[in-house]
């Protein structure tokens, strides 16, 4: 299984954290888990392009999950 949490992730679209936030609405704790299940399903299908946008909403969910900040604060 693909590890979504060792890297912050790249948010190239805002959309993404629109869907993230569906993500965690819908499925709860396990949200990290279902986008890291599409992203294996797209990465099976060869689409490079939405295997990385599914693992980076992966990597935003985890992050979204942790209580507390993360990164510099300033």
């Amino acid at each position: 299984m693909l590890d979504p949490a060792p890297l912050p992730p790249y948010i190239a679209d805002l959309s993404d954290v629109g869907i993230a936030q569906q993500l965690m609405a819908e499925y709860g704790p396990v949200a990290a888990e279902e986008a890291t299940a599409r992203a294996g399903q797209a990465r099976d299908r060869d689409n490079v392009v939405q295997f990385c946008r599914w693992r980076q909403v992966a990597r935003l969910v985890t992050l979204l999950e942790q209580p507390g900040a993360w990164g510099t604060i300033h």
